[in-house]
Formats: C-alpha cells, structure tokens, sequence
C-alpha cells in the first residue's frame, strides 16, 4: 500500500510540474503577443521571438500571418488577430474565430526589412521539426540565411533526430551558418563549421565566409580564405558547364531552324529567304490552337504543343509546296533571283500576319510539363530548354530516317544526285521537288512551335534566325544533315562562350568572321559531300 501511495504521489507530481509548464508556456505565448500591439519595430522582433520560442500550436499560424501581412491589432484594448486566407478573423490567443463582427479600427502590425529577416528565420525554426521532408529542407535553408542563434536548439534537436541524408546536410551547413557568426563560439568549432560551408560550395556559402568578423581567430580566418579560394574554384568549373549547357540550348535551337533550310538549300540548292516566315507560321499555328482550347476546352491545355506540332507541319508544308510551284519552280539554277524573290516573298508573309494577328507580341503559354527547372550539380536546367533539345533530336533522326528508309528519301536522294538519269528512270521530278520544299518548309514550321516557348511569338520571329541558319548550313557542309547537327551545337557553343568575353554584340561578329576564315579553308564545310552529290 506504501509503495501504491509513493506511486500516486509522484504522479501527481509529474501531472502538476507538466500543468505548470503548460500553463507558462500560455502565459509567456499571451505575453508575447502583446508586443505586436504596442506599433513598434522594436517590440515587434522581440514578439515574433518569443512567439517563436513559445511552443504554441498557433505560434508559425500568427508569424505566417504577420509574414503575409495578415496579423492584426486593436489599439484601444491591445488585443491581436488573424485574418484567415479565408477572411475571417480569429483570435490570435485562442485561436478560436471572433463571432459576430471583427472590432472596429484593426490594423495590421508594420514591418520592415529586419523584422522581415527575423520572421524568415523564425518560421525557419517553426517547421524545422515538420513532418514534411520538403518544409524541413526549405527551413534549413531559412536558417542557414538568416543565421539566428535561437534557433540553434532546434536544430540540434532536429538534426539528431533526421534521418534523411539530404536535408541533414543542409540542417548542419545551417548550424555551421550559425557558428560561424557566434562571437563566444570555440575555435574548434569555427574551424569545422568553415569545413561543413566549404563542402556546400555555392554563392551563399562564399558570402557567408567572406562575412567572417575581422575579430575572428587568425586559423579561422585562414581556413576561411582557402575555402574561398576552393569555392571560386569549383564556381568557375560550374559556370563553364553552364555556359556549355546554354550553348547546347542555342544549338538546338539553332538545328531546328537550319534543319529545314539544309534540305531547301542544301539539297535543292535554293536560297530560300522565306525559310524564316514559315518558323514563324508555324509559332503562330500553336497561338492558333492554344487560343480555341482555352474557349473551348482549357483541360487539353497540357496536350496544346502534342497537337500543334503536325498541324503546323500541314500549314508550314502547304505553304511550302505553294511558294515552290508558283516562284521557285521557274527559277532554279537562278540562286540569285531565287534569293530576291523569297525576300520579297518574305515581307509580303509578314505583313499579311500583321493585317490578320496585329503587330504586337502574341501570349503563348507553356504546358505545366515544360514549366519549371531543376538542379544538377552546380547547374540549372530548365524543363522547356530541355523538352526543345530532345525535340530537336528526335525530328533529326525521324529526318534522317526518311531520307535514308522511305521511298521518298530514295527519290530525293536520287534527283539531287542526278536529275536527268532520275527523270529517266521514271522519278517525277517537279513533284519531287515540290515534296522536297514542302518537308523543308514543315520542318521549318515545327521548328516555330518549338520556339513559341522560348521566344516572342511575332511577325518578326524568323528575322532573327534565318541568318544563323544560312552560317549553319554552310558551316556544317551544304547538303549534308550530320554537318548541320554538328555545325549547330558548334555555334551555339562558341558564341554562349564568347558573350562573357566580348559581349553579345562582339560574340557575333567574331563567330561570323571566323566562319569566313574557315570556308577560305573548307569552302565546302565540316562535312562535304563527295561522290556525284557534288556535281549537282
């Protein structure tokens, strides 16, 4: 029985010490509160501290709502609010809704630059602790920036209690982000804190070194400046990669608008001018076709550039095949008239597409596959760049395919080599050629829905490309597609490399003259044709 009674007795003890420190805990979260209603900056941080600190329920609701501009005061009796998402307002201390209608002259709790640091690296301690892997990753990040030594608890008793590698890493790069702006911290510590920031290896962490006191024990300081030395090392090894990834970007590009120009001219021979107007036909289908699902149907939104792609090839191609059997069939073996009139072809396109769409910018928009970017590394590759590049692949080796594979590709082959032996032969000529343009012209076209997601939809779209295509085409060996895909990304590469050097402006013309010197050398490309192609 004594022991029952020892038993009971210390549990009454625990149920009293856990009700007191339940009930301080409340009193020190109302107490807290007060400071958002006394109107000042001062009071303000000190609340959204203690708040913090608190180990309310309704602590990250009231700083969320003091974050979105949502927490409100009363300042006859000094109470405060939260204005739901919803729009009803709630009590901030019970956090149960006001009944009736909300007090009369609520105002909302100032902020400024510091006190918005300061909720950030509260809300940062508030959610380091989450269920959610995704809102304890982005509270380490919080912290990291923000660097506040209250939340060095937290974060201990969070990463002890991690499990996943990933966010444990950014949990202790935020502690050491703290360490290191400890005045009072050991050495020791300092030093493995400029160890853990040195691994993380990205801007922030070499601001964040930089920032190091100049009162900071000299090893510190030397430690911290070989981390620097290590990250601008890695930073510069990253931003090549980058710059090539951007060069690639441009050469697809690129390839999607020569690649149809290297059958036009390349193949046929003709210097097509217009090549650029059906790129931009072919962005203008995809407006087309986004406009009449968003009134008829917004749910095929995500399929709008699946549908386009072969409608612009029709519209692309039937426009090709028209230009060719009314212009440029009269004119073969006239390069020079045959560039005239596609020019003046050219801006007849353009200004009909201004009569019919207008001339300002047209809105096309992006499928949610094709919407944000991702980290690899120490790079950024957005998804739409990515989506146009294995595009670009795929419409190369479906080409390549047709021309090798298909009778089609056979009888072009074979009429490009030597017309009169495939007239001969019983190969219709003219209506080869018309095929041949039209493929060109629809390849052009996809090429413009492509573009309609990097790029403003307009009736000047194809000015911008047809010169770079015509270097391409000629870079990479007319007539022959493998020179093409090469002679893009080449390009594409060595100007997004020359930009940081020379600028935009200089980058372009010191690629245009060092193609000129290299066709005094290869007058016929990369890759020339040999055989019988040659004579044609």
């Amino acid at each position: 029985m004594r022991v029952l009674c020892d038993r009971l007795t210390a549990l009454v003890i625990v149920l009293g010490l856990l009700f007191a420190a339940s009930l301080a805990r409340a009193q020190g979260y109302d107490a807290a509160l007060s400071g958002f209603a006394k109107d000042s900056f001062g009071d303000t941080e000190t609340a959204i501290n203690a708040v913090a600190a608190s180990g309310n329920p309704l602590a990250a609701e009231v700083i969320e709502a003091l974050q979105d501009g949502r927490l409100l005061f009363d300042p006859n009796d000094k109470k405060v609010y939260v204005r739901k998402k919803s729009g009803e307002i709630m009590d901030a201390v019970t956090g149960r809704a006001v009944i009736g209608a909300p007090p009369a002259g609520l105002k909302p709790v100032r902020l400024n630059n510091r006190l918005r640091r300061a909720i950030d690296a509260a809300m940062g301690a508030l959610t380091l602790l989450s269920p959610d892997a995704g809102k304890r990753y982005d509270a380490a990040q919080a912290v990291f920036k923000a660097r506040d030594a209250d939340a060095l608890k937290t974060l201990d008793a969070a990463i002890a209690k991690e499990t996943d590698a990933r966010i444990k890493r950014a949990l202790t790069e935020a502690r050491a982000a703290i360490t290191l702006n400890l005045p009072d911290a050991p050495e020791a510590d300092k030093l493995d804190a400029v160890s853990v920031i040195r691994e993380r290896g990205d801007q922030d962490a070499r601001g964040l070194l930089a920032g190091i006191p100049a009162n900071a024990p000299d090893q510190v300081k030397r430690a911290a400046a070989d981390a620097i030395s290590s990250i601008d090392t890695r930073l510069a090894m990253w931003n090549l990669v980058q710059n090539a990834w951007y060069g690639l970007s441009l050469g697809s590009v690129l390839l999607l608008a020569a690649i149809g120009l290297a059958i036009t001219f390349g193949v046929m021979g003709v210097i097509n001018m217009a090549h650029g107007e059906m790129v931009m036909l072919g962005a203008y289908t995809t407006f087309v076709v986004q406009e009449i699902i968003r009134a008829q149907n917004p749910a095929l939104f995500d399929y709008s550039l699946v549908i386009a792609v072969p409608l612009a090839f029709l519209v692309a191609g039937a426009c090709g095949v028209l230009i060719e059997r009314t212009i440029i069939r009269f004119l073969y073996g006239r390069p020079l008239e045959t560039l005239l009139a596609t020019w003046g072809l050219s801006l007849i396109i353009q200004q009909a597409v201004r009569t019919i769409f207008g001339p300002s910018n047209r809105d096309v928009g992006a499928p949610s596959w094709m919407s944000g970017a991702f980290e690899l590394g120490g790079i950024t590759i957005t998804y739409n760049r990515l989506w146009i590049i294995c595009f670009t692949l795929a419409v190369f080796f479906a080409l390549q395919g047709l021309l090798r594979f298909t009778r089609l590709g056979l009888e072009m082959r074979a009429v490009t080599q030597n017309r009169a032996m495939a007239a001969a032969m019983g190969i219709r000529t003219a209506r080869i050629d018309a095929l041949t343009f039209g493929l060109g012209s629809g390849i052009a076209g996809i090429a413009g829905v492509a573009l309609s997601q990097i790029d403003n939809v307009s009736p000047n779209l194809g000015q911008g490309y047809i010169i770079d295509s015509f270097l391409v085409v000629v870079f990479g060996g007319v007539g022959n597609l493998w020179g093409t895909l090469v002679g893009a990304f080449s390009l594409g590469i060595a100007n997004k490399f020359l930009e940081p050097v020379a600028g935009a402006v200089l980058g372009k013309i010191a690629i245009l003259v060092l193609i000129i010197l290299f066709i005094q050398k290869r007058p016929r490309g990369l890759f020339a044709l040999k055989g019988r192609a040659v004579e044609a």
